[in-house]
């Protein structure tokens, strides 16, 4: 069986290049291409036998695609053009420009791939540059009026105590799921992690309390960790209670009786700290093989792995995407 030949655009630290092993198909990865100078330095520490173009993508020519002759593109474009929490400028956005290059050549390819496998956030899939707009529809629905606690200017405390109850029992059902790991799994052995630099601060822990997503190495869950984790609080990412005696249900309703001194005290004696970067590699799927070069700093690490993938689920994608059983009857791939 002829081996596929796959280009990884967007190659970061080799996310892709893992999947496909994890995925067991017959493959040879013919290029590489980014332009991160610390990525690629990761990328070639582990995959020091495939060719990595350190380029930008816009800045290859319909001819050089052509000569790598590929089945397969794997590519995770720029995500902050279209991420929610990013200013959405889409198309206006000059990181967009990589993106709208390999558009602009796929269908003048001598040898059009057979499959595509692109990665993004959520909002990419809405984007213009991914279904462009035709303009509303003449049957469209009038807009919503807007009631109070509907607008984002008005914060109903209603809402906001119902969104965080749902958030509970949210996370009460991840960690029943006993089909998915406890993340103990995952996590170094205790005498290789030096604790004391991967604790909370007390500022941090003062200042940011609330907005800490705590979980215990018997969890199921945790949230995605991006490429700010350690250097914001929310949304980038879990951080691991260590000391077991005391449960965080105890400490944080009582938080706002406490004087400073013994709030701060008490956060302390939960012994909160940062998942450390092998660990958050562990959780991305990234086997033990997986390293990075001495001179990667630990806050280059993080934010590596931040813009990195699931190695776990783009293998799974891959499989689906390749298996025949899931072609449709012209053999045309889904």
């Amino acid at each position: 069986r002829r081996r596929m030949r796959v280009l990884e655009l967007y190659s970061g630290i080799g996310g892709m290049h893992y999947a496909l092993i994890e995925s067991n198909l017959s493959y040879q990865v013919v290029a590489a291409v980014d332009i991160n100078t610390t990525a690629n330095q990761v990328y070639t520490h582990n995959f020091p036998n495939t060719a990595l173009l350190n380029k930008t993508i816009e800045g290859i020519t319909l001819e050089e695609f052509n000569k790598l002759s590929f089945d397969m593109i794997l590519m995770s474009p720029p995500c902050q053009p279209f991420t929610r929490i990013g200013l959405q400028r889409d198309l206006d956005d000059p990181r967009t420009k990589s993106f709208l290059h390999i558009v602009d050549l796929l269908p003048r390819l001598s040898k059009a791939p057979l499959y595509i496998l692109l990665e993004n956030v959520k909002g990419f899939e809405k984007s213009a540059i991914s279904a462009p707009s035709t303009g509303p529809a003449e049957d469209a629905p009038p807009a919503p009026h807007i009631c109070p606690s509907q607008d984002k200017s008005h914060t109903c405390p209603c809402s906001t105590q119902l969104k965080a109850t749902l958030e509970v029992q949210k996370k009460q059902i991840q960690n029943s799921d006993l089909s998915v790991q406890q993340i103990q799994a995952f996590l170094e052995p205790q005498e290789d992690v030096h604790e004391p630099q991967h604790l909370l601060p007390p500022k941090t822990l003062l200042r940011y309390a609330q907005l800490l997503d705590i979980v215990r190495p018997s969890c199921r869950r945790s949230v995605c960790f991006t490429k700010g984790y350690r250097k914001y609080v929310e949304g980038t990412g879990s951080v691991l209670q260590c000391c077991l005696d005391t449960s965080v249900e105890d400490v944080f309703p009582s938080l706002d009786q406490c004087s400073e001194e013994e709030k701060v005290q008490r956060l302390l004696d939960l012994k909160l700290r940062y998942f450390t970067p092998r660990e958050v590699a562990n959780l991305m799927g990234f086997p033990q093989s997986f390293t990075f070069p001495e001179s990667v700093s630990t806050k280059q690490q993080y934010r590596l792995l931040g813009n990195s993938l699931n190695v776990v689920v783009v293998a799974k994608l891959l499989q689906l995407l390749v298996t025949p059983e899931l072609q449709h009857k012209d053999g045309r791939p889904h």
